[in-house]
């Protein structure tokens, strides 16, 4: 099976791919929503798990903290894994990711996103280079499923607006503080105001500061992201719009552009790249 890896700022998601060949293999309870269904039962996520991205961790920790993961599942991870596929956005975790594959899984196929790795898909950026490799991972994931052209609205530490044309081109995109970065100013820049759970209020005008907090998050993010795609629109045409990332399912309900959610959007993507390497 595929291990896929996929570093955030802020959290670390890491899904099990079947590939072909690989064995029946029972999916975890937790599996069965976006992409988790399968869109090919031969190639599906059937196991994932959502952890803290922590910098200073070691190659050897990310070796047992993985081995952990699958022994919890029943399974072993000498025997289960036959490749590694890891898009990191944060450069420590990267070389410590790429160190522990070195290390622990030197027989397996490892493929880390990153300038000089086959996408399959052209970026007409400026400086390439620059584009983060979770943008283009989550633009190929998106167009592999959708087609084009697509908007994926990625809503993690930073939302990110990337655009993907019909011929399957990285156009470039956006991006704004994420939801979690723009509380966490509010709370340390305005001393009356408290932490709350991000869940609806019972409408739009809030009747309390809790209310009033959950009705500009929600209903504010959903506006940012409807104009967002309006704007976008405007200068492409109609698009089809994905949402990922770990806030997506929270958001999206809200957003009237919205067409799809895909939390492991990633993960979809790293397979597709794996498979455009290994071949």
């Amino acid at each position: 099976m595929l291990v896929t890896i996929d570093v955030g700022n802020t959290e670390t998601v890491i899904g099990l791919y079947r590939t072909s060949g690989d064995p029946e293999v029972p999916p975890s309870a937790v599996a069965g929503y976006g992409l988790a269904t399968g869109q090919d039962p031969e190639r599906g996520l059937t196991h994932h798990w959502r952890l803290s991205t922590v910098p200073s961790r070691t190659p050897d920790e990310h070796a047992v903290l993985l081995a952990q993961l699958l022994d919890l599942e029943g399974m072993d991870l000498d025997t289960t894994a036959t490749g590694i596929a890891i898009c990191s956005s944060v450069p420590s975790v990267t070389t410590s990711l790429r160190r522990m594959a070195g290390r622990w899984f030197a027989e397996l196929p490892c493929v880390v996103v990153g300038p000089g790795v086959r996408t399959g898909m052209a970026v007409r950026y400026d400086n390439p280079k620059e584009v983060g490799a979770d943008r283009i991972t989550d633009a190929v994931g998106a167009y592999d499923l959708y087609g084009g052209p697509t908007i994926v609205v990625d809503l993690g530490t930073a939302t990110t607006f990337d655009v993907i044309s019909a011929e399957g081109e990285y156009l470039g995109g956006a991006i704004t503080p994420g939801v979690a970065i723009s509380l966490e100013a509010l709370y340390s820049h305005a001393a009356a105001l408290r932490s709350v759970e991000l869940v609806e209020p019972r409408g739009v005008i809030g009747r309390s500061t809790a209310e009033s907090i959950q009705s500009g998050v929600l209903y504010g993010s959903a506006e940012m992201i409807d104009g967002m795609c309006r704007r976008i629109e405007a200068e492409l045409g109609a698009c089809t719009v994905v949402a990922t990332g770990g806030l997506s399912t929270l958001i999206a309900p809200y957003a009237k552009a919205i067409h799809h959610v895909e939390p492991w959007l990633t993960l979809h993507g790293l397979q597709v790249i794996y498979e455009h390497n290994e071949e």
